[in-house]
C-alpha cells in the first residue's frame, strides 16, 4: 500500500455508499488525527482505537441516516507523488460549503475553514462532501 490515507478515505466512502456502519483500518497517529477531525465536522459518529496482541486497528463509525451515507465524496488532493501546499489565503470553501477541506499544518490536522481563520497553510491532504 503506497498510499494508506487514500485508502482509509475510500473505505469510508464505499462503506458508506455499501450502507455498512463501521470501518477498520490500520493505525497510525495521522489517520487517528484525521478521523478525530472528521468526527468533530460530523461526518464520522465515533472514532475508537483497537487493539489485538501487537497490532492496532483504528474503527471508525459512519453516520448512516436513512441508507444514505454522511461521506458522499472525496478527492485526494496531496499524493506520495505529487504534494501539494495551500496557503492560507488560497484556501476556499468546498462544494459552496457542504463539504471541508482537511489539512495537515504545523498546529496538526485541521479543517480548511479553521485553518483559514488562523493564518495557518499546510498539505492540503483531502477534500471531503
Amino acid at each position: 500500500m503506497t498510499d494508506p490515507i487514500s485508502d482509509m478515505i475510500i473505505s469510508m466512502k464505499n462503506a458508506g455508499l455499501a450502507g455498512r456502519h463501521n470501518v477498520v483500518v490500520g493505525y497510525s497517529k495521522l489517520k487517528h488525527d484525521i478521523a478525530e477531525v472528521l468526527k468533530a465536522e460530523g461526518f464520522v459518529r465515533n472514532v475508537e482505537k483497537k487493539s489485538k496482541g501487537a497490532k492496532h486497528s483504528l474503527s471508525i463509525d459512519l453516520f448512516v441516516e436513512n441508507r444514505m451515507p454522511k461521506v458522499k465524496g472525496v478527492k485526494r488532493l496531496s499524493k506520495p507523488s505529487k504534494r501539494m501546499y495551500k496557503k492560507s489565503a488560497d484556501l476556499r470553501p468546498v462544494k459552496q460549503g457542504y463539504g471541508i477541506l482537511v489539512l495537515s499544518t504545523p498546529k496538526g490536522v485541521m479543517a480548511g475553514y479553521k485553518a483559514k481563520k488562523e493564518g495557518l497553510g499546510g498539505e492540503a491532504l483531502f477534500n471531503i462532501w
